[in-house]
């Protein structure tokens, strides 16, 4: 892409993109990628770029994102004691082989059929957030042996096609196996390095056609959303923070499972051409 106009428009829409998924994120919890997935897809195909496989680039451009805010959120969470590094050991190899199965599912299918899987994946996360109660369980403690095996790669292969991090499956999943709240988020953020740097470094090698894809694009990865997002969020996400602080976010997060619901329809319909 040449024209200078153009690559304007794409920087400050991006930037705006970064600022909004970092102050969502602080203010509510939720991982960037089910807010960067859909505005990174409308806003390359309001630029013109209209890709075969323009979903496959927003999914591995969210995740490359979240291996540098999950690794910051596990920092500081790691600081306060709160990241359980035992349900992290035991669930890890498991994450890991999801993600990567992920990874190459992602890689052969096209962007109506991505479009189809996030659209209905974000609506369960929606529902949950709109509807889920802190008192659900499945069980007093994590899963072990099979069905640890069973749910362990669930988690990455399900996250991976979303392009989003440990939260959205991650905290539900411990939350109704009776880990603590704030343990199970400081746990997730571990969830999403295990998740997104082994599905990333797949997508580096896992090149999209030349049809109308955005400039900077290596392999899947588009280098100039991934930069201004993390430049972004790097402001943006503790004046979340602070706003969760003032503010009460049980009505927030309703109104976020709304705005997410709406999101994952308008997914849907355009990927069924209504």
């Amino acid at each position: 892409m040449s024209d200078p106009v153009l690559l304007m428009q794409m920087l400050g829409v991006l930037l705006v993109i970064g600022a909004f998924a970092g102050v969502l994120a602080g203010l509510l919890g939720v991982g960037g990628g089910i807010v960067l997935v859909p505005a990174y897809f409308y806003a390359f195909q309001t630029l013109g770029f209209h890709s075969s496989q323009l979903m496959q680039i927003c999914v591995a451009t969210s995740l490359a994102t979240i291996i540098v805010t999950s690794a910051r959120s596990v920092h500081s969470h790691h600081k306060k004691g709160a990241v359980d590094w035992s349900i992290l050991r035991k669930w890890a190899p498991g994450i890991m082989l999801g993600a990567l199965a992920g990874m190459l599912v992602v890689a052969q299918l096209r962007t109506v059929i991505l479009q189809f899987i996030f659209g209905g994946l974000a609506m369960s996360v929606g529902l949950y957030m709109a509807f889920g109660r802190s008192t659900w369980r499945l069980g007093a403690d994590m899963p072990r042996g099979v069905t640890r095996g069973i749910l362990s790669p669930t988690v990455g292969f399900l996250s991976v096609l979303m392009g989003v991090g440990g939260g959205s499956f991650g905290v539900p999943l411990m939350s109704l196996f009776g880990v603590a709240i704030h343990r199970a988020v400081a746990t997730a953020a571990g969830f999403g390095l295990l998740i997104a740097v082994p599905a990333v470094l797949g997508f580096l090698f896992s090149p999209v056609s030349d049809d109308l894809r955005p400039p900077a694009t290596v392999g899947s990865v588009n280098l100039i959303a991934f930069g201004l997002t993390i430049s972004m969020t790097l402001f943006t996400t503790p004046l979340g923070a602070r706003l969760a602080h003032a503010l009460d976010p049980k009505p927030l997060r309703r109104v976020f499972a709304v705005f997410l619901l709406l999101v994952a329809g308008n997914m849907i319909r355009k990927a069924a051409g209504w």
